[in-house]
């Protein structure tokens, strides 16, 4: 048999939510051997992004087609891609990798997966959940350190684990002038989850701004009134903000690259967006004014030099990185990155160039864990073997229907309502 390596590399990148697209869709480009052709699929569901949302992503690619799981699959079988990136939560990874091991394409693919961002919560749970693909990335030597611990304490396969980077680190250095005096607080979705807490930062964000009425100060939203991300956004930013703000606080959406290019300091909780900010060395600041708690997921840059308070940042406080935290989170502001891939790389070309691969062989069975997997399997309407019950053209039918509807109710009507309760 000819080495898939001899031609162009087929490439097919299934994400749930606009973060994970975006994770999968540049993790795909830079791990791709030359030559390379990406297709893009996204999960039909409550998070499925809007065309703006994927847009402002960055990924570069086209659009990709929206599909249920099964018809990903029926897809893998009819277009024989080479590689499959995997950007989807743990138990719709541990879900797609039971169906290819019950009925694997010929030839069978290559299977990646790996994780958005930080890794601050579940990390056993959803580390097993992806256990058995080809490649399971870890975003930086400390992640990769922690994902091999687990495996291994559990008896399962390491070898999968192989230390990248998280692909959308880049952009232009920072490099303070005269004029560059942006605070750009990055919102999430979940993190603070109470109306309280959201509106406690608000409120300081504003407060921040009057101190300083000279100073450009930006609250970067992630989605927009109707649309959803990764995690549901119970109190958005945007409902809490309907009062008066300071004239030099604005709410922005867009690209965080854009952002950053002009921000001078770069605030959130424990977004992602810290590590971008870090990697371009912008100032960063963690904040503690909530607590340090593994719900908020600050506790993940303890010891990063980082953590502060809006008291501290008010009065002038910029903290400094300890470059040590840096490094083990795969954090290269001094070069180094361009080079973060080239074992998952490698990876790839090693196994697309060898032997047939066989059946993925998740650590997660009915021997394993008889009374876990099967309710996994179940939520995305397959059995202990893998497979799905078959659907008749009107049952299929039925369920496209019932997921727009779904989908019209939670994207739509659900806002609607709430705004309307609160009148």
């Amino acid at each position: 048999m000819p080495s898939r390596t001899s031609a162009a590399v087929r490439i097919a990148v299934l994400a749930d939510s606009d973060t994970r697209w975006k994770w999968g869709a540049l993790t795909a480009r830079r791990i791709a051997p030359e030559d390379s052709r990406i297709t893009g699929f996204v999960l039909r569901g409550r998070a499925t992004p809007t065309a703006r949302q994927l847009a402002e992503t960055g990924a570069g690619t086209g659009a990709p087609r929206e599909v249920t799981g099964a018809g990903f699959l029926r897809t893998l079988r009819e277009e024989a891609y080479d590689v499959v990136v995997l950007a989807l939560v743990g138990g719709t990874v541990q879900a797609m990798l039971q169906a290819l091991a019950a009925a694997p394409p010929h030839p069978r693919p290559v299977v990646v997966t790996g994780y958005v961002g930080v890794v601050y919560e579940k990390l056993a749970d959803g580390l097993l959940l992806r256990h058995g693909a080809d490649l399971v990335l870890a975003n930086s030597r400390h992640d990769a350190e922690r994902f091999r611990a687990v495996y291994e304490g559990v008896g399962a396969d390491a070898s999968a684990v192989v230390e990248a980077a998280l692909p959308f680190l880049g952009g232009a250095p920072y490099t303070p002038r005269a004029g560059r005096d942006t605070v750009v607080f990055a919102a999430q979705p979940s993190v603070p989850a109470s109306r309280e807490e959201r509106a406690y930062l608000l409120r300081r964000l504003a407060g921040h701004a009057r101190l300083h009425p000279h100073r450009e100060v930006l609250l970067k939203l992630r989605s927009r009134p109707g649309e959803h991300t990764t995690h549901v956004e119970e109190h958005p930013y945007q409902k809490l903000a309907r009062g008066p703000l300071p004239s030099n606080l604005k709410l922005v959406h867009g690209h965080m690259g854009e952002v950053l290019d002009r921000a001078g300091l770069l605030v959130t909780v424990s977004s992602t967006a810290a590590l971008e900010a870090l990697h371009r060395r912008v100032p960063t600041a963690v904040l503690t004014d909530l607590g340090v708690r593994e719900a908020l997921g600050n506790h993940h840059f303890i010891g990063s030099g980082l953590l502060t308070s809006w008291d501290a940042l008010d009065g002038g406080h910029r903290p400094v990185p300890d470059e040590a935290w840096l490094a083990a989170q795969g954090v290269a502001p001094h070069g180094g990155y361009e080079r973060a891939f080239d074992a998952a790389r490698a990876r790839v070309r090693d196994l697309l160039a060898g032997p047939p691969l066989p059946p993925p062989a998740p650590w997660y069975t009915t021997a394993t864990a008889p009374g876990y997997l099967p309710g996994v399997l179940a939520r995305h309407r397959l059995d202990t073997a893998g497979a799905a019950p078959a659907a008749g053209p009107v049952r299929r039918a039925l369920r496209g229907a019932a997921r727009s509807v779904y989908r019209h109710g939670v994207q739509r009507v659900a806002p609607v309502i709430r705004r309307l309760g609160e009148l």
